[in-house]
């Protein structure tokens, strides 16, 4: 038993900068289409944003939208991306009380439940980094 406790534990260690690209990647891309839709659609978003009492509703739409799109690229290459993780998280937490509370969890219903997740992977790669393959790795371990 202690033997299979040791493989686990070996495995899980080895995998742990993989887990970190892989969910890395997934939340770029989780970002890409709505900066896109955003940019796509700033007056129409803008009205939206209005509706949910967001202020200076346009200009939330271009922060919003210009976060998640470097964002998209950031989380990508792995840089900054314990910078970027700050104003997205933060961008999680107002979607959620704004537009998604009131539906309860299930995504299928629109509620919180898919930024919640992206909440959680944020504030993982904030507290552990990017991990190994990451461009912010490669330049802390050349300094």
């Amino acid at each position: 038993m202690k033997k299979l406790i040791n493989f686990v534990n070996t495995a899980a260690s080895s995998t742990g900068d993989w887990a970190l690209l892989v969910m890395r990647l997934t939340l770029a891309f989780g970002f890409f289409e709505p900066a896109v839709k955003k940019f796509d659609n700033i007056r129409g978003t803008a009205e939206w944003f209005a509706t949910l009492n967001i202020p200076l509703p346009t200009v939330s739409v271009l922060l919003v939208a210009t976060f998640e799109f470097i964002g998209f690229f950031f989380l990508m290459l792995g840089l900054l991306t314990r910078y970027i993780s700050i104003p997205l998280m933060f961008i999680m937490l107002i979607a959620i009380l704004t537009v998604h509370m009131g539906n309860g969890f299930s995504a299928s219903e629109n509620g919180f439940q898919v930024p919640f997740y992206f909440l959680i992977m944020l504030f993982v790669i904030f507290s552990k980094g990017p991990g190994r393959y990451s461009i912010d790795e490669a330049v802390v371990n050349k300094a």
